[in-house]
């Protein structure tokens, strides 16, 4: 033995010592790692052709393996480093030879790639990392950042600590849309540090709250890091509790779980939301009360004039707030007594399925024992109940095709429990009524007479809807009796709209932000997958980018605002009219809404093109495109690349080796922290693309295959991650700031700064591990 260390351990060695030289040596990253892969098999088989990699393997066929075994343990969890005792054989590393190693990895690497990168289930998720970065530059490259940081310094610049606490919120924003540690650090630290020195805040305030909220991108949705994790964690996560299943004399991952083995990138989104306002309201408050107590490092900074028309107090509360909430709260309370609610007459053909048991009791006594285990006593005597009692009624009802009669029935029950408003003119009457009421608050002294005017529209709305219109009329019909009163609705909208324009604050804030609750709203709710909502996204940053430069310009917003509502018609038009017009028999309406619906989606993308046109024109689209280009490459070459170094680590038995190493512990808490530590520590040297490709494909399989929780798992990696990329000495959003920083602000004032966003992140860490609930509550609530 090479050292007196076994043959797979010298060539892990061997295998992360060159990534690391060639990641130092200034190839680019991608080239770099494939590069690593290719020298360090050669390294390996050319130590294992002259016989100096040895492996000891357990001797599977001596006495002491077999009454192991015979005493009930399984196969697959004994190790050398569980049962070191164990008789062993030496063995060359590659079993086989190279020669079949290597002919094994090329036929690997052509599968892998067609399964992940060509023509794979996830090649529709990696997608959306396109379109998200295409998002995050067009952003940022209209100068909509600096829109922001300027309105949010004079909204928070009088308080003390507020020019940080606004770099905190307009970092959170820039998170939300560009999902980029990188881009978020540079364009904070060029728009924001100068500024924060110039008003004499401390360079160790300034430098660390820039530091910690553009490491934000990695956590707060839509995040790519989330994106690409999200695609590996689905399929680590049901191998390894298929895997599990097995091992405890289960069928499948269903039958132990009770519930199916799936983890997805909305579901992950959904869990990062908490975690990710957690982090950012901890840094604003860290902001604050620093400057509380070191008032002369981060002074107040009064602004340049007014946001907007002073409002008094009581005014502010009543129509920002108490009217918006008073809305909201009314149509809740209305749906729960069904006054507001679905009008929908659909009735399926097939009875529901019954219901089943809570847990699968046909099971092998190996199996029940480990579904108590897991479950308890008490959750499998219930299962068991139930199962009892399905059995005694005759069995589980599959379902059937309904009957004449029995669809008469059921359509009669829905014509008589449908509610008197239905669901979508009620949600269209709550943001219309949000609308007049914030262009009152922005602007008490102008006439309310429009607004009320749009006021009482809504309110005819409502009583046309309960007077005439029932589950039974056609949509054509009731957007005819709907048209008076939504056009005075929109009259008073359209006089609202104007007022709100006319602050700052609304005007720099809510097209972005609307933006963000569209494209987070559509996948957080379950209406569609990142993939649709991430091209939602990169759409509408071109046309939100367009109407700014086309305004800087003084040039007309037309086409692009009328896009917008063709975008708006397009989609109501869809949700309330059957466009299938292939079908046999097509009513008029049906025809119209699909004409109707077909010309918005023209205007809409003639609208798009035209956007694409003024960026062209204006020399922000062909930057954003290449810029696109090269980080989207780059991530998929990485993959490409992350996919053969794994292979020539599984060659050699380097990943069973690893595996079998955390295992051992027998505890999962500490294969976690263990696991959580390396990767922190790799944090250091190696991007979140190489962590996410490399790494955790290797312990994917341990942490995965646990009781633990798959989206705490990933949401802990993410925010890990976040850790290490924010500490010093070689955080790599400390280089990105340093890169951008005036020479006045020295290194180690970056280091001293980022220090309490550093303890702020491990007590974040800390609470998510001893309250796993912040992650989990969210999808929980919302169905997926």
């Amino acid at each position: 033995m090479l050292f007196g260390l076994d043959g797979v351990e010298i060539g892990l060695i061997i295998v992360f010592l060159t990534l690391f030289s060639s990641i130092l040596s200034g190839f680019p990253v991608a080239f770099a790692i494939g590069g690593a892969g290719v020298i360090s098999f050669g390294i390996i088989a050319a130590l294992d052709s002259a016989g100096l990699l040895i492996h000891q393997a357990i001797d599977n066929s001596s006495q002491a393996y077999r009454d192991l075994v015979n005493t009930g343990v399984v196969e697959s969890t004994i190790s050398t480093f569980r049962y070191p005792d164990l008789p062993r054989y030496d063995m060359p590393v590659f079993e086989r030879g190279w020669e079949m190693a290597m002919d094994r990895n090329v036929s690997f690497i052509v599968n892998r790639i067609n399964e992940r990168v060509i023509a794979g289930a996830s090649i529709e998720t990696l997608l959306a990392v396109l379109m998200f970065v295409m998002m995050g530059i067009v952003l940022e490259r209209s100068k909509i950042a600096d829109d922001l940081l300027q309105t949010m310094a004079r909204v928070f610049g009088p308080l003390p600590g507020g020019l940080a606490v606004s770099i905190v919120v307009v970092g959170a924003f820039l998170a939300a849309s560009t999902g980029i540690v990188g881009a978020t650090v540079v364009t904070m630290g060029l728009l924001a540090l100068p500024t924060m020195l110039r008003n004499n805040y401390s360079p160790e305030l300034a430098t660390g709250v820039i530091a910690a909220s553009g490491t934000l991108g990695q956590i707060i949705p839509p995040s790519i890091v989330i994106v690409l994790l999200g695609t590996l964690a689905g399929d680590l996560y049901s191998t390894a509790q298929e895997a599990r299943a097995q091992s405890m004399g289960c069928t499948d991952a269903l039958t132990y779980l009770g519930e199916p083995a799936v983890v997805s990138v909305g579901t992950l989104f959904q869990a990062a939301l908490l975690p990710g306002i957690l982090l950012a309201g901890l840094y604003a408050a860290y902001a604050f009360g620093y400057a509380m107590l070191n008032p002369h490092k981060a002074p107040p900074v009064m602004g340049e004039g007014a946001i907007g028309e002073p409002v008094t107090r009581g005014e502010a509360f009543t129509w920002y707030l108490g009217v918006p909430l008073l809305l909201i709260v009314a149509t809740i309370g209305f749906g729960q007594l069904n006054v507001v609610g679905s009008q929908s007459l659909t009735v399926s053909s097939f009875s529901d399925a019954g219901q089943t048991a809570s847990l699968r009791t046909n099971v092998s006594e190996q199996c029940q024992a480990a579904m108590i285990d897991l479950h308890g006593q008490s959750a499998w005597d219930d299962a068991v109940a139930e199962q009892s009692a399905i059995d005694a009624s005759g069995g589980v009802d599959s379902g059937h095709r309904l009957s004449e009669e029995e669809m008469s029935i059921a359509f009669q029950a829905k014509i008589d429990n449908a509610a008197p408003i239905g669901t979508g003119i009620a949600v269209l009457t709550v943001l219309l009524g949000i609308t007049l009421a914030w262009g009152r608050a922005v602007s008490p002294m102008s006439s309310p007479l429009p607004l009320l005017i749009g006021a009482g529209g809504l309110a005819l709305g409502l009583l046309v809807d309960i007077a005439f219109i029932g589950p039974q009329t056609s949509a054509g019909a009731t957007v005819l009796m709907m048209l008076i009163p939504w056009a005075l609705a929109l009259y008073g909208c359209k006089h609202a709209a104007q007022r709100l324009a006319t602050n700052d604050l609304i005007r720099v804030v809510f097209p972005p932000l609307v933006l963000i609750v569209a494209v987070l709203g559509s996948i957080l709710g379950g209406i569609t997958n990142p993939t649709p909502a991430a091209a939602l996204g990169a759409a509408g940053a071109i046309m939100l980018a367009a109407f700014r430069k086309l305004k800087e310009e003084d040039k007309s917003t037309r086409v692009v605002l009328w896009s917008t509502f063709a975008v708006v018609l397009m989609i109501l038009i869809g949700m309330n009219f059957d466009l299938r017009v292939q079908n046999e028999s097509v009513s008029a309406e049906s025809w119209i809404a699909f004409v109707l619906a077909n010309a918005a989606y023209l205007y809409a993308l003639f609208g798009l093109f035209f956007s694409c046109w003024v960026l062209f024109r204006a020399g922000v689209l062909s930057p954003a495109v290449r810029e696109t280009a090269k980080v989207t490459s780059m991530v998929f070459t990485i993959l490409v690349a992350s996919q053969l170094l794994n292979l020539v680590v599984i060659s050699f038995g380097g990943e069973h080796y690893i595996q079998q190493f955390l295992q051992s512990f027998d505890n999962e808490h500490k294969v976690f922290l263990v696991v959580m530590l390396v990767l922190f520590v790799l944090g250091f040297v190696l991007d979140f693309l190489e962590i996410i490709y490399i790494v955790v494909p290797i312990v994917g399989p341990v942490i995965y295959g646990g009781s633990f929780d798959p989206k705490w798992v990933t949401i802990m990696i993410a925010v890990n991650l976040q850790t290490s990329f924010l500490t010093p000495p070689f955080g790599f959003a400390l280089f990105y700031l340093r890169g951008v920083a005036p020479a006045s602000v020295t290194t180690g004032h970056i280091y001293r700064g980022v220090i309490p966003f550093v303890l702020i992140q491990v007590a974040g860490l800390a609470l998510l591990w001893f309250a796993p609930g912040i992650v989990t509550i969210v999808p929980d609530l919302i169905p997926n």
